[in-house]
């Protein structure tokens, strides 16, 4: 149920290891033959799984870190059920390194599932498609993936993934189906669940940034990415996860215009409690704005609980939100 493993293997070879005992970490990160497990920790990435099996912050029970002055601390162990301690892996996931170098981690397990049906259903706009999202996540159907594909047209898919035994397969698809009696259903093509990696490729200069928001909220935004890429002229894709953490790409010519349309973007998002990080842009954008964009009113804890781990500023000086 437990699995114990050093920060450098790549979640490949994790994968690979248990499953030759029937095991997995319900996890899937971009890249995984490259991806560390320190890596995608201190990252804090995930993948359309996170719906079923929660995020990392929920599978790592345990964690070893290496402190700035030589110090290696644990905390939790190799138990499910573990609350003794301060929640030192929680706290290390997603902090890019910032309190500690990740040396060790324990994972909780899942089992590999017999069989697995994805769906994908095409609609015309994304206030349909965000509908057809929350009947689904309103229902008894219990999905282990769904997302939603936009790219330079009003027209967008949602994708849905059951897994388990046949049979529960094959009930959860006809209810899914009869949810979806709107739209256009087909089976899912090769490469689905690996629309992520189609944003880190494309024509330079381009922006691509993580954004989180209220699923409810999830259709709006599609509307407004849309608007605002066809007034800049700008190229973009959008692959969102049901429970409203996703990925945008915009391409043009001229960086400031891209600044211009992440910043309208960014200031809807936060208006409506969402977020708009900035992952990957070129320099002259990264030089005139914070990536991070509105810390907001938990960036005096966050540099408290640095200096406590990091007083002298070791490790990864201002990389974090906030300079930290």
């Amino acid at each position: 149920m437990t699995a114990t493993v050093e920060a450098g293997c790549t979640v490949q070879q994790l994968q690979q290891t248990l499953a030759e005992h029937g095991q997995r970490l319900a996890l899937d990160p971009l890249w995984p033959e490259k991806a560390t497990i320190g890596g995608i920790l201190s990252s804090n990435d995930s993948g359309p799984l996170r719906i079923r099996f929660g995020s990392l912050r929920d599978l790592i029970i345990g964690i070893t870190l290496a402190l700035p002055d030589g110090t290696l601390a644990k905390s939790g162990g190799k138990v499910v059920k573990n609350v003794a301690g301060y929640d030192l892996p929680k706290l290390a996931t997603g902090a890019l390194g910032t309190l500690g170098i990740i040396t060790q981690a324990i994972f909780r397990l899942h089992p590999v599932p017999r069989t697995s049906r994805t769906l994908s259903f095409s609609a015309p706009d994304g206030s349909i498609i965000n509908a057809f999202i929350l009947a689904v996540l309103d229902s008894k159907l219990v999905p282990t993936g769904m997302q939603v594909r936009a790219e330079n047209s009003p027209r967008c898919d949602a994708d849905v993934r059951f897994e388990g035994t046949a049979a529960g397969c094959d009930v959860q698809v006809e209810q899914v189906t009869r949810l979806a009696s709107s739209l256009s259903a087909s089976r899912s093509r090769e490469g689905t669940w690996d629309f992520r990696s189609a944003l880190w490729a494309g024509v330079e200069p381009a922006v691509i940034c993580k954004f989180t928001l209220l699923p409810t909220n999830l259709g709006a935004f599609l509307d407004q990415l849309r608007r605002v890429a066809e007034e800049n002229h700008l190229s973009w894709k959008l692959v969102g996860q049901a429970l409203g953490v996703g990925l945008i790409r915009l391409e043009g010519k001229d960086p400031s215009v891209l600044l211009s349309a992440v910043l309208e973007l960014r200031k809807n998002l936060e208006s409506r409690a969402g977020a708009l990080v900035i992952l990957g842009c070129p320099v002259e954008i990264k030089a005139k704005t914070d990536v991070w964009g509105s810390p907001g009113n938990a960036l005096h804890l966050m540099k408290s609980i640095k200096a406590q781990f990091d007083p002298t500023g070791t490790l990864n000086p201002g990389r974090f939100i906030g300079g930290i």
